[in-house]
């Protein structure tokens, strides 16, 4: 593995700094006093300072002008603008020291927010919900993105230091903490992580190195250029920076769709490469998945392990979209694409993955996708949920909070217990209300920029709703999202929460020692609502699906199929309103 070449080494006299900042004319770094910073022909500036040890804390001077904080600060504890602090990621002492990981196949995610997940909002607090999350059947903790952004709260998405997790939840030996319990438990985690722009607030980097940037834009910011080998390494140390120094057991990249890199995709090819070469080195599964608006299967490879170029597995929004259509009813933006028939398309994606196959998209505006039948089904994650599904909507209401329980609880049973890699949101296990609105702590313009845009975009909301839709840059839309871990106790989220480790005790006895090598079979929807599916087992074992997505009893030969049942009830020809029946045989 090559040296890390961002942020500060600590060697056997002190650290040595390290800034790539072409455009500037002088650097000094600033501890109790400057230290002038030496400039190489390439634009790097170092100095060696000796005496400098963990904990100390220091800032860049830019051209005598401008203080900032170092790019890849190992943490800020005084948030975006202040200064950054020198960590020994050596010195922490792991206890789960031999955890090597969990195969792909054994992978049931729940996603989270620290600051959202307990009322505590920390990495610690988190810890105390560990055993939950084991004994409901988890085994994956995914947590959104933790790079420092400007402010006390945020989804992540706006991070502007990639390499420092944000002090708002805790410091770095806490998040350590945090995984080495969930690794002692035999919980992976997993991070989001956002390589498609910088936040808007605290970002320097324009300032000293502005050719890390192209002239392209994305919806969130200045399009980042890849093509600048410091840029590229920047990326991809941070990515390992998360794998080896907090032993992440993945990353989900976020809307690679939006990266903006003419010639194609090398930096997910680079990137992974790079990660397998640290699981190879480490004896370790490291899984690498992908958020990608354009479908591109020919990326995707859960077999390929270490990886080696290719993704384990895509966020399946085709699938969460067909599901929503068909239980809500709901037609506005992306929905309008599964409006004609959303249970032929539940039935393609449980049949072959994408819905979007290559096909027109009116939404896009264009084609999208490629064909992904001849992918494992594991290359695909399933959920009727996430931070964007519930929060990029007006009042970050739940699926919860707008479908029948029936419907639900059917939608689970397929989506628990199918091939494909299935993700909950945290608290869908119970069937949990409580809102995730879309927040933020930004100041001055910026807030008041972020206020007139959600009133732009969700202008029919504001029509219908009025005050009702939660303010962002408020606290209480913030503390509005915080789990209620009490609600538990309640009788409904109790039957949810035994529906739901029922079908994860199933889905681990009889699917998962069963995934690798499967193959999607064939999948059908009839008008009046019956669904069936099968797929071909890694031991060559069939699975089949029958269930009825309606109102109505159905009459079905179907429902006679060959196997033992491993949920729900023999049926003998006649299919219940909203039931689920898997066999295997």
């Amino acid at each position: 593995m090559k040296a890390r070449q961002f942020g500060p080494q600590l060697t056997k006299d002190g650290t040595r700094f390290r800034l790539w900042a072409p455009a500037a004319k002088r650097i000094d770094v600033m501890l109790q006093q400057p230290h002038a910073m030496t400039r190489g022909n390439d634009g790097w500036y170092t100095a060696d300072i000796a005496g400098v040890t963990a904990g100390a804390r220091y800032k860049f001077r830019i051209d005598d002008e401008i203080d900032v904080p170092d790019p890849a600060s190992d943490f800020q504890p005084d948030d975006v603008f202040g200064p950054s602090e020198v960590i020994d990621h050596a010195s922490f002492a792991w206890r789960a020291g031999d955890w090597r990981g969990r195969p792909w196949q054994d992978a049931v995610i729940v996603e989270a927010h620290v600051g959202a997940f307990t009322p505590g909002g920390s990495y610690r607090t988190m810890i105390e919900h560990l055993d939950h999350l084991v004994e409901t059947g988890i085994t994956a903790l995914e947590l959104l993105p933790l790079a420092d952004f400007a402010g006390s709260r945020n989804w992540g998405y706006d991070g502007v230091l990639w390499y420092a997790p944000d002090s708002a939840y805790g410091r770095p030996e806490d998040l350590k903490t945090l995984i080495d319990e969930a690794h002692l438990r035999g919980l992976m985690v997993m991070l989001d992580v956002v390589y498609n722009h910088f936040g808007p607030e605290g970002n320097y980097l324009g300032r000293y190195a502005p050719t890390f940037f192209t002239d392209a834009h994305t919806p969130w910011g200045s399009a980042i250029d890849y093509r600048v080998p410091e840029m590229r390494a920047f990326a991809i140390e941070n990515a390992l920076h998360w794998l080896r120094d907090y032993r992440f057991d993945g990353l989900r990249l976020d809307a690679v769709n939006s990266i903006v890199e003419p010639g194609g995709l090398s930096l997910l090819h680079d990137l992974s490469a790079a990660a397998g070469e640290l699981a190879k080195a480490t004896g370790r599964h490291i899984h690498l998945v992908l958020e990608n608006g354009d479908n591109r299967a020919s990326i995707l490879d859960p077999a390929q392990d270490p990886p080696q170029g290719k993704y384990r597995a895509q966020w399946n929004d085709d699938y969460h979209h067909a599901w929503r259509v068909l239980m809500t009813g709901e037609n506005q933006g992306y929905y309008g694409d599964y409006q004609r028939a959303p249970l032929q398309d539940i039935a393609r994606s449980l049949s072959s993955g994408f819905v979007y196959q290559g096909e027109m998209s009116a939404f896009r505006r264009g084609a999208r996708g490629e064909p992904s039948g001849a992918l494992s089904p594991t290359a695909f994650i399933n959920f009727l949920g996430n931070h964007d599904q519930i929060g990029n909507r007006p009042l970050g209401d739940r699926l919860e909070s707008v479908a029948r329980t029936e419907a639900i609880e059917a939608a689970l049973a397929v989506m628990l217990l199918a091939p494909a890699i299935p993700m909950l949101f945290m608290g869908e296990e119970w069937g949990s209300k409580t809102p995730f609105p879309f927040f933020c702590d930004f100041k001055g313009d910026l807030a008041n920029a972020v206020r007139q845009g959600r009133r732009s975009e969700y202008q029919w909301a504001y029509a219908e709703y009025g005050d009702e839709v939660p303010d962002a840059l408020e606290l209480w839309t913030f503390q509005s999202a915080v789990l209620d871990w009490d609600e538990r106790r309640q009788a409904a989220p109790q039957k949810r929460l035994k529906l739901v480790r029922d079908l994860l005790a199933i889905r681990r006895k009889q699917i998962a020692p069963r995934l690798a090598g499967a193959a999607f079979g064939a999948a059908s929807a009839t008008l009046d609502g019956l669904l069936t599916a099968d797929w071909r087992m890694g031991d060559g074992t069939t699975l089949a699906l029958v269930a009825n997505l309606s109102d109505r009893e159905i009459s079905h030969a179907a429902t006679t199929s060959n196997g033992t049942p491993i949920w729900g009830s023999e049926l003998n020809g006649r299919v219940p309103p909203w039931s689920v029946v898997w066999r295997l045989g």
